[in-house]
């Protein structure tokens, strides 16, 4: 038997990750468990930047108010005043590090940094680094992690699971090395920053985006998971069908961007008085619409009227990247077509982490906190990455000696047979689609039904390969992937109400009483 020892796992190298390895180190030891696949993930690209309350002319009320409406009733008030109200700190915290965010050198500016204006919110409260925030961000705690000498990073392992001792209690993880061989990492406490699931999805804003591993390693040792229906789609993503995904920052909107069709009709005024700075889930159903309406795989996204000098300077990442695929935005208007970009639900956890598992915490996209409700507002999820990273830490730097437990010697789970590459290749494209054309922006119970059936003849099929197969990555990610995905139908199915990201015009209007999250474990999975 292995006893457990002092050590933080962190499982999860994006910005919740490096944060929370950076607050603890000094209190005790990291290992920071970050493949480099993690500079593809969610965090690098996010454009916009860090919803927080900095300009005179805002105040902690006004944020809360926009995250609740934004959240469609089904927010955790508490949850939200306390992420908006710890984040002037965190921002404090990100420039003591030296994050360049663009500054506000106009003789008026009531604060040193531009702040933009996003959908959802009533005033400008968005400092960015340009329109390259996440990458801004990830470099400079790249950097500072990479100078502290008590945070190990482990970048030639990849965490497929979680290991339990015998009271229950998460002892760090099972791996997989580059050739494929087991590897246990035991730890006192374990940190799940893994991110969401818009893999599930074949449309994505991400290059690499995680498909619920986190979500599902948790929930295989008990983990509560609540709101899985409400996955966003970002209204503006690149549509360029032989290209690589790529957002179009909702700040491009915040600066005065139109949403036209393609015969150049702008469309949202009709539908909102906040036009295109309507709240994501408004704007990706109206796009939706639309795209049904003209029979078209697009609409457009124009920012002319601004002139090239100001979209050179507000926007140059989307300026350039545009260019070196023939679009000059400057002249042209952009074609976009909504992404899946963020997942609202994960794993329910308290405002330090905290799973329902013991000594096992999540942080960032994997988790529910309570914050996004059913609709996250715009740059409210690096607010979020920051703030719980910070909570957790504190709360794991008040633990003065691990809990008593053991974790049992690793075995190799599985069998001996190689699974095809070629077959799960296969089937993480059914499931991609089943997903797309069954549980996006719009569902109704028919297609949710015809995806509950269809998913658990995958499941079917899969289930055989991971008893007699040695584990692989691919075998593993995919065995996540599925499990979460029908788990995400089954939240869909029951919740019989249309509210937020989730739009069934079986039920098109929001059921009577108080609105209630969605609960439940891997155990409700029935299985095929």
């Amino acid at each position: 038997m292995h006893h457990a020892n002092p050590e933080v796992l962190i499982i999860g190298g994006g910005v919740a990750g490096l944060v929370l390895a950076l607050e603890i180190a000094d209190h005790r030891p990291v290992t920071l468990l970050r493949p480099a696949s993690d500079d593809r993930g969610a965090s690098r690209w996010a454009q916009g930047g860090i919803a927080a309350v900095l300009s005179p002319s805002d105040d902690f009320d006004a944020h809360v108010a926009d995250t609740l409406v934004a959240g469609d009733g089904l927010c955790d008030e508490a949850a939200v005043r306390f992420t908006v109200e710890q984040g002037p700190a965190a921002i404090e915290w990100l420039l003591s590090l030296g994050v360049p965010f663009t500054r506000d050198t106009s003789p008026d500016a009531g604060y040193p940094y531009h702040l933009t204006r996003e959908g959802g919110h009533g005033a400008r409260r968005i400092i960015h680094a340009a329109d390259a925030t996440g990458l801004a961000v990830m470099e400079t705690l790249k950097r500072h992690v990479a100078d502290h000498p008590a945070i190990r990073v482990r970048d030639d392992l990849t965490a497929i699971g979680l290991i339990a001792d015998a009271e229950g209690r998460c002892r760090g993880a099972r791996c997989l090395n580059g050739d494929g061989r087991l590897h246990a990492l035991l730890a006192a406490d374990t940190v799940l920053a893994t991110g969401g699931a818009s893999g599930l999805y074949r449309h994505t804003t991400s290059p690499q985006p995680a498909s619920g591993e986190g979500m599902m390693m948790a929930a295989e040792l008990g983990a509560e998971l609540s709101n899985l229906e409400f996955q966003q789609f970002h209204p503006t993503c690149l549509y360029d069908p032989d290209g690589a995904p790529f957002l179009i920052s909702e700040a491009v909107r915040g600066e005065g961007g139109r949403l036209l069709n393609v015969h150049g009709e702008r469309f949202m005024p009709a539908l909102d008085p906040r036009a295109e700075l309507a709240p994501r889930d408004i704007v990706a159903r109206a796009i939706d619409a639309e795209m049904q309406r003209t029979g078209s795989d697009h609409v457009l996204l124009d920012i002319r009227h601004l002139g090239e000098a100001a979209i050179r300077h507000h926007f140059p990442t989307i300026h350039a990247h545009c260019a070196s695929r023939g679009l000059d935005i400057a002249r042209h208007p952009i074609p976009v077509v909504p992404a899946a970009h963020y997942s609202c639900g994960g794993l329910t956890t308290d405002l330090n982490g905290a799973t329902t598992v013991a000594n096992l915490y999540a942080i960032g996209e994997v988790a529910c906190t309570g914050l996004h409700g059913a609709n996250r507002m715009a740059s409210n999820s690096l607010l979020e990455c920051l703030v719980y990273a910070r909570s957790c830490a504190a709360a794991l730097n008040r633990q003065t000696a691990p809990s008593e437990g053991t974790a049992p010697l690793l075995e190799n789970q599985g069998g001996e047979d190689e699974a095809d590459e070629g077959v799960l290749a296969e089937l993480r494209e059914r499931m991609r689609r089943i997903m797309s054309a069954r549980v996006a922006i719009v569902r109704r119970d028919a297609g949710l039904e015809e995806a509950t059936a269809e998913l658990a003849e995958l499941h079917a099929a899969l289930a055989p390969l991971v008893a007699r197969c040695r584990p692989t990555l691919a075998l593993a990610s995919l065995w996540h992937a599925l499990r979460l995905a029908r788990l995400t139908v089954a939240c869909a199915a029951r919740r019989r109400e249309s509210r937020g990201l989730h739009f069934n015009p079986d039920c098109p209007g929001h059921a009577p009483g108080t609105p209630q999250p969605s609960r439940l474990h891997l155990g409700d999975l029935a299985h095929p």
